[in-house]
């Protein structure tokens, strides 16, 4: 067995596509996403084990600090030492600035930094003693830039994206890679299906993110050689405008 991976906000889309793709590789999977959704999580795992993969799904609120703490101890303690750690909560809204209440505000930053900050740290601790070990953070457009509708989004995802770079020049030297993958352009997944019209057009001509293709990085930035890591990554599509 290659190891254990963990990936946080794993469902039918990015999450669930980078969880398959480290389970065909040998890898060990476990998969969280909240316990309400816990039946379309199991479904995920049991087509991960249909394939011959091996994999287990936690309903876990990435928010909460407690349940993280819990959860990483009983990966390490019941299925065995993580190698990769994935956070993929996204929390996608949009509301005009002055229709953005404190409580969206909060939410979003909770769901997209705050859980990311947790997962890294207990990753952190998990790896340290081993010396070894990959980290990697979903990012999207708004963490490079501000968007009309997106203020708590791009607030959180930015604070993210700083606390991978830190994350990256506190570990690199202790031998973990930390990368944070900055995925530009829509997403073929349910969002896609019921809000592009043309989708299929569109997938038929690479203009849209294939799940399959983005999962396929985040497996390469794992196995890179230390001698030359990637820290940040753009993922978008040929045609996409930048």
């Amino acid at each position: 067995m290659a190891g254990v991976c963990l990936v946080i906000g794993a469902g039918d889309g990015v999450g669930g596509a980078i969880a398959t793709a480290f389970a065909a590789e040998g890898f060990e999977v476990c998969i969280t996403r909240r316990a309400r959704n816990l039946d379309q999580l199991e479904a995920l795992a049991q087509s991960m084990r249909d394939a011959g993969g091996r994999a287990r799904a936690f309903g876990v609120d990435a928010r909460s600090e407690d349940e993280m703490v819990a959860l990483f101890a009983q990966i390490e303690r019941e299925v065995g030492p993580l190698e990769v750690v994935v956070f993929n909560i996204g929390a996608n809204v949009r509301f005009e600035l002055t229709e953005t209440t404190a409580r969206v505000f909060h939410k979003v930053w909770e769901m997209a930094c705050f859980a990311g900050f947790l997962t890294g740290r207990e990753a952190a601790k998990a790896m340290l003693p081993r010396g070894r070990g990959t980290i990697l953070f979903t990012g999207a457009s708004a963490s490079m830039r501000g968007r009309q509708g997106f203020s708590a989004f791009s607030a959180a995802k930015q604070a993210l994206r700083a606390v991978a770079q830190t994350a990256a020049k506190e570990l690199g030297p202790q031998g973990i890679h930390v990368a944070h993958v900055v995925v530009d352009g829509a997403i073929d997944g349910v969002f896609a299906r019921t809000n592009i019209a043309d989708r299929e057009e569109r997938l038929a001509r690479d203009n849209i993110l294939k799940p399959e293709e983005i999962a396929t990085n985040y497996v390469w930035l794992h196995k890179q050689h230390r001698s030359a890591w990637t820290h940040e990554l753009d993922l978008r599509p040929w045609s996409e405008s930048w």
